[in-house]
This record gives structure tokens, C-alpha cells and sequence, in this order.
């Protein structure tokens, strides 16, 4: 069988004997929160949050590497989350769960408070449309529910290839994180962590990367404050002239 493949890159792990796959799927999630860690995984481990994880492709190459971590993938389109089911059990990843809802109510409605080790978010939706920039999952109340969520030294790492969102991100986040850039790319995924990554490397578009830290001086209700005195996210979002491209 031919491996699969994201714009020629193979997806990571590799498909096991039937009687060796996981159940990854969450099929569907409790009328109220928040959810039980240890019950939802059989364990008590970190839990590594992927909100928006398409097809799956960083999740399975984390879980893959890091094995004593928990991982779960959440997207809003029921599509992908079935291929990156199947992708997750077929290759045994029992530490795995995957689930169709959106991140701000996941955050809000579903995770316990201090209670995640890593959340990653890689090329959130920019809509490039002015009118829908209501639609931008990234704001300030966003990074609060991510601030809470977080353990005391857990992280945020984002990554865009939107000049206008990385530039919102970086005028927002240092106000309740320790924002530290990237230079690209990841050790642990040198040709993309992701379907889109790969994607806007092969056409020579600029990927931002950052990895944030909550930050430990402020309280919880300072955070508060500070958020409710930040933009929100009604930057311009239309792509720069090829010429002014890079990698």
C-alpha cells in the first residue's frame, strides 16, 4: 500500500496489524463540562491540547514521539476528524482522542482549569473577508480561557503564515504571555508540523512561529483586566504581493 501523503511529505507513523488498533474517537461529548482527564484517557498523564487539528498530522507525530503524553485533537469539521481517527488507529495510538468542537466552546465549556500541559494552535482561519473578522478565533477572551486552561508552566504554540494575524498576535499575546519567536522550522518536523505548513512552505510564503508562556506575575484577575483592555482582531488579512514572499 502506498503511504499517504500531505503535498508529497508521508504522514507520520505507519498503519499496524488490525489487532493492534486504537479507538481514538470521542463520538460525542457530554451536554456540560468539564471533562475528566484520567477517566477519558485510562491514565493519568500531561495532556497535549490541538485545537484545530485537521487531518491530524501533528498530533500523530507528537503522540508518536512522545508517548507518555496524552494528546487530543479537536476541529470543527467532522471530515477531517474522521481521517484523523482512522490515522490515530490505525497506528495504536491509545494515548490519542479526537473530537468535532470548536475551540473557544471546548476551552470554555470542557477543560478543567490549570489542567493542560501544551495547547497548540497552528494556522487558525484568517478570513480574509473585513466582515467576518467577528469569526477570528484568536482574541483576547481567547487567550484568557487559554491562560486558565494552561498549568502553571504550560505553554501556547502558535503558527501562522497571515502577516495581519501575526501581527495582532504579537501586539496581544505578550500582554498576558511570555511571547518567545521561532525561527523556523521545527526540529521534530523540519519539512512541517502540518498539512497547511508544508503547503505555504512549498510556495515560499513566511511562517511565523511562537511559543508563549503564561505569564507569572500577573493573577488571574489582572489578566482579566488587561484583556478586556486589548483589540480585538479587525487587522487587514490579505495576502502580500508574491514578490514580497519568503520562506
Amino acid at each position: 500500500m502506498e503511504p499517504e501523503t500531505d503535498y508529497g511529505v508521508p504522514i507520520p507513523g505507519r498503519v499496524l496489524p488490525a489487532e493492534q488498533w486504537a479507538r481514538t474517537a470521542i463520538k460525542r461529548l457530554p451536554a456540560e463540562g468539564p471533562l475528566d482527564w484520567e477517566a477519558i484517557f485510562g491514565r493519568s498523564a500531561p495532556l497535549v491540547l490541538d485545537l484545530g487539528c485537521g487531518n491530524g498530522r501533528f498530533i500523530l507525530s507528537s503522540a508518536l514521539r512522545r508517548p507518555e503524553l496524552n494528546h487530543l485533537g479537536l476541529d470543527v469539521l467532522p471530515l477531517v476528524i474522521r481521517y484523523a481517527t482512522k490515522r490515530a488507529n490505525q497506528r495504536g495510538l491509545h494515548h490519542v482522542r479526537l473530537a468535532v468542537c470548536g475551540a473557544h466552546e471546548f476551552l470554555e465549556q470542557y477543560v478543567p482549569p490549570r489542567s493542560v500541559a501544551e495547547i497548540h494552535l497552528y494556522h487558525p482561519q484568517p478570513y480574509r473577508d473585513e466582515t467576518k473578522s467577528f469569526k477570528r478565533l484568536v482574541t483576547p477572551q481567547f487567550l484568557l480561557l487559554v491562560r486558565q486552561a494552561l498549568v502553571a508552566d504550560g505553554s501556547l504554540t502558535l503558527q501562522t503564515d497571515n502577516t495581519g494575524y501575526w501581527d495582532y498576535l504579537r501586539e496581544v499575546a505578550p500582554r498576558l504571555f511570555e511571547f518567545t519567536s521561532v525561527d523556523g522550522p521545527w526540529p521534530d518536523a523540519p519539512r512541517g508540523r502540518t498539512r497547511r505548513e508544508i503547503y505555504a512552505r512549498q510556495h515560499r510564503l513566511t511562517v511565523y512561529r511562537a511559543v508563549c508562556r503564561v505569564r507569572a506575575d500577573l493573577s488571574q484577575d489582572q489578566a482579566t483586566r488587561i484583556a478586556g483592555q486589548l483589540p480585538l482582531p479587525r487587522f487587514a488579512a490579505q495576502r502580500k504581493p508574491s514578490s514580497q514572499r519568503r520562506r
